[in-house]
């Protein structure tokens, strides 16, 4: 049986080359976040909104679940 994406991406192995030229990037709900994600083939592509030439952020589901956990819980609170 074939690896997780997750299981491969933890041994080093990076997740496929994603086409995200016709992705349907998301912002925040006020619509005005530098944030924006887009679902592509199965995995989550996070972007800079402001400057959306810089390379996409990509997740499985699985890191995505556990990001978007870890920043309710304020793991990545900074102040």
């Amino acid at each position: 049986m074939a690896d997780s994406i997750t299981e491969q991406r933890l041994r080093g192995e990076t997740v496929p080359e994603l086409d995200l030229t016709h992705a349907e990037w998301q912002s925040g709900s006020q619509g005005v976040g530098d944030v924006q994600i887009a679902f592509v083939e199965g995995y989550i592509a996070m972007r800079n909104g402001r400057s959306p030439e810089i390379p996409a952020l990509i997740f499985t589901p699985v890191e995505w679940r556990a990001f978007v956990l870890g920043a309710r819980e304020g793991e990545f609170d900074l102040t």
